[in-house]
Parts: C-alpha cells; sequence; structure tokens
C-alpha cells in the first residue's frame, strides 16, 4: 500500500461509512536506508503468547452484548464516524455530520460531545486522525476526498476549547496520526523531492516544529516510549525507532529489528504484529521474553488485504477486504467483529469497532460506533470450545 497502509486504511473505511468515495491511496515518497545498533532486549514474558496458529471462532454473545452495551449514540441527526478511541474506553475521537455542518468532535466516557473545530469546507474536510492526552487533542484533516490532498494538522485545548493550527503539508508523504507525549506532539510529513520526516512539536502550539529525523517511508506509530516507523530502500524495508523520552534513536528488541519488508505493523510496547507475504499473507507476532516469533493467523479470507493492525493488552484487531477480526492472546482464537467490512481498534484496555448497518451509501445507512472496555470481555472460545 503507499500511503501509510494503517492509516490509509482507516481513512478509506471512514469515508466508505460516511458514505464517501475517492480513495485510493497514492505511492510513498523513497527514502535514505538509516543504521541502527539494535541490540537483543531480554525481559520476562508477561502474559499469555501463542506457540502455534489461532483458530477462527463465532463470536460469542458475551462479547456481543458488552459491544451493544458500550455503543456510541451521535447527536440527533448527525452521523458519526469513529476516528480514534482513547485507553480504556475513556474517549472517542469522531466525525460528527448533522445537515450542512461537519465538526472534529470529542465525547468523554458518559459525556457529550465537545467540538474540536468546524471545518470550513463540510463536504471535502475530513477528521483523519486524533490523540487526547487528557488536556490537549492534536488531530488532522484532510483537506479533500484523495488521500493526496493537503492537510492540515491542529492542537486543541481542553480548558480554553479552541484549536490552533499546527502545520501543513501539500506535500506528498507520509499521512499524519499524531502522537501525544508529555506536552509534545509527534508526526510524519512530505518535505518535497520524495522525503519524509518525523517531526516535533509543543502540544500548546507555541514555536515552530522542529525536524527529528529524515528518511521515514510511513506513518509512525507509538509503541510504549519508542516512536516506531518504516525506513528503506530500493532494497527494502526496515522498523527503525526514537525515543519518545529523549529524542534520539533508540534501539529495537533483536527480533524485531531483523524484520524486512514487513506491513502493517503495530505494538504498545510490550507485544508486536505484523503482516507478511504478499502471495499467502500471515499475521505475525512476537513479545518480550519470547525467543522468536510466532504466526498468529493464515489462510483467507482471515488475512486476506489484512492490514489496520493494532494491538493493545491481550487483543489483536486488524481489517481484511471482508470484515473485522480480533484476537484474543488468552484463549489462543479470533473471531470476526463486524459482519460486513468496518473496521477495529485494540487500544490499552480498549476494543472498538465501526460498520455501518445496511448499506454503506443508501439513505437507511446507520453508523454504528461501539467502544468497550477490555475487562468487560471475556475470553474467546478455544479452539477446543472451552
Amino acid at each position: 500500500m503507499g500511503t501509510s497502509g494503517r492509516y490509509a486504511a482507516v481513512l478509506c473505511a471512514g469515508l466508505v461509512l460516511a458514505g464517501l468515495a475517492g480513495c485510493t491511496p497514492d505511492r510513498q515518497p523513497s527514502a535514505r536506508p538509516a543504521h541502527s545498533t539494535a541490540r537483543a532486549e531480554v525481559s520476562p514474558s508477561s502474559g499469555p503468547f501463542m506457540s502455534g496458529p489461532a483458530c477462527e471462532v463465532t463470536l460469542p454473545g458475551g462479547w456481543r452484548s458488552a459491544l451493544a452495551a458500550s455503543e456510541v449514540k451521535a447527536p440527533a441527526d448527525a452521523h458519526a464516524v469513529l476516528t480514534e478511541a482513547g485507553p480504556d474506553a475513556q474517549w472517542v475521537a469522531v466525525q460528527l455530520t448533522d445537515g450542512p455542518r461537519r465538526r472534529a468532535a470529542l465525547i468523554p466516557s458518559g459525556g457529550s460531545p465537545r467540538t474540536l473545530l468546524n471545518f470550513a469546507d463540510p463536504v471535502e474536510h475530513q477528521l483523519l486522525s486524533a490523540d487526547f492526552d487528557g488536556r490537549r487533542a492534536a488531530f488532522a484533516v484532510l483537506e479533500g476526498r484523495s488521500l493526496s490532498s493537503p492537510w492540515s494538522l491542529y492542537v486543541w485545548d481542553a480548558r480554553s476549547g479552541k484549536a490552533r493550527r499546527l502545520a501543513r503539508s501539500t506535500q506528498p508523504g507520509p499521512l499524519p496520526q499524531p502522537v501525544l507525549h508529555k506536552g509534545r506532539v509527534y508526526w510524519a510529513q512530505g518535505l518535497g523531492g520524495g522525503e519524509a520526516a518525523v517531526l516535533r512539536a509543543s502540544g500548546d502550539g507555541s514555536g515552530k516544529p522542529r525536524t527529528l529525523h529524515t528518511g521515514v517511508f510511513d506513518t509512525p506509530f507509538a509503541a510504549g516510549e519508542r516512536l516506531v516507523w518504516r525506513e528503506g530502500n530500493a532494497e527494502g524495508t526496515r522498523l527503525l525507532a526514537l525515543s519518545l523520552d529523549t529524542e534520539r534513536p533508540i534501539a529495537l528488541p533483536g527480533a524485531i529489528a531483523e524484520l524486512r519488508d514487513i506491513r502493517s505493523a503495530a505494538s504498545d510496547g510490550r507485544r508486536w504484529a505484523w503482516v507478511d507475504g504478499e502471495a499467502e499473507p500471515r499475521l505475525r507476532m512476537w513479545q518480550q521474553g519470547v525467543p522468536a516469533p510466532t504466526t498468529a493467523v493464515t489462510g483467507a479470507p482471515s488475512t486476506e488485504g489484512a492490514d489496520q493492525l493494532r494491538v493493545g493488552g491481550d487483543l489483536i484487531t486488524w481489517r481484511t477486504t471482508e470484515a473485522a477480526y480480533a484476537l484474543d492472546l488468552r484463549a489462543s482464537s479470533y473471531a470476526r467483529v463486524t459482519p460486513q467490512y468496518g473496521y477495529a481498534q485494540a487500544r490499552s484496555g480498549t476494543l472498538a469497532i465501526a460498520y455501518s448497518r445496511g448499506e454503506a451509501k443508501s439513505a437507511q445507512a446507520r453508523a454504528v460506533i461501539q467502544v468497550a472496555r477490555a475487562d468487560r470481555l471475556r475470553r474467546l472460545p478455544g479452539c477446543d470450545g472451552a
């Protein structure tokens, strides 16, 4: 996939749920190879880990009930599109369209939507990504229906209720997925000439963004205290990282540093998941304290076109060309969590899913957004039915 596989997939799914067309990823700029002194990271394994492929099971009634009870209710006559869910289901960032108005909004658990920004163009502008640290939100707005459209990155203060534009890009490059860490915002963007970089700015919108690293291939993601991205050249790609605390290059665990030409990588800092293989894609995973990666899921339709991986605690989610899935490491099994199409997001203590009930582009379609606390989901049935 050209632009960032994971976040291009998020946006494509969101555009479909919103009833919009025009979602064709563009080619990624070339990137220079970089060197790393990766070393093995040895620590005790915590939590369950699979020694072999998982089996598929039917989504149990308990999960269905827990998800249904966690449905996010949009304001009357508003169409909602899920963008991001916070840890422990504490908040969700959504795009709300009601009549001629379209806006980015943050909905705290049990609360009412707070508007982050009213879009200047309610037809073309789309909420692309978001993060929230309890005080400030950082979010990106795509200013068109194509993934090659310009975009703007904003920061919003929960106390003042005001948003400020932090950056804007008209250059080809990774789609922005802001990461908030200790009052700072991190993202990537194209610089022109086939280059892309990781940038950092203050979360209050003051000062100018600072370039931390040049040569990024796709959208960086947070993996614990690391910011991780793919980088490479004509010979292939690999993962590299910097420390979110020191903003300096940091070694990846040996098993992860050795990976080449993978896609849709994700991590919560402890567990890692990715997809490899083109003709026969496999969902692979590794966690600290385990000597080698393992294959978690193989075969169509469960891995066909698999992308948009997310890792959160004992759950790994991904999307295929047909539906979204969740893997429960406690049971070494996985289940389809959307009836058709849609997408899912695992995050620390959270499972969020979104899909359209009815034909996505029809007048009768209704967007379903469910954001459940992971501790309210009992383990999936095992391969033996237990």
